[in-house]
């Protein structure tokens, strides 16, 4: 079966950058996580740090850190709903 190359966009490239750099693991870990070679997972680091690129926008992240809370808080907000009308028909239907 003939080997076809794999490509991969520059948003993975990029997480798997920052992953590499801020997890505290070992990039053989990284890479062996992502399906990737070492050498691959190294490249791209030696890449991204030769062009002084960030590896990840934070402000993405922020905004995604934003929309989550506000999901859990009305998450929160249902559940207790839910609980609250659970026993509601507890004590009605005795």
């Amino acid at each position: 079966m003939p080997f076809k190359k794999r490509t991969f966009t520059e948003d993975f490239k990029q997480e798997a950058v920052h992953i590499a750099l801020t997890s505290g693991r070992t990039r053989d870990a990284v890479a062996e996580d992502l399906g990737l070679g070492k050498s691959t997972l190294g490249r791209w680091v030696r890449l991204y740090r030769h062009h002084g690129q960030p590896p990840v926008a934070s402000d993405d992240k922020d905004k995604e850190l934003v929309r989550l809370r506000k999901e859990n808080q009305i998450l929160k907000a249902e559940r207790d709903l839910l609980k609250k009308a659970a026993a509601f028909f507890a004590r009605e239907s005795r």
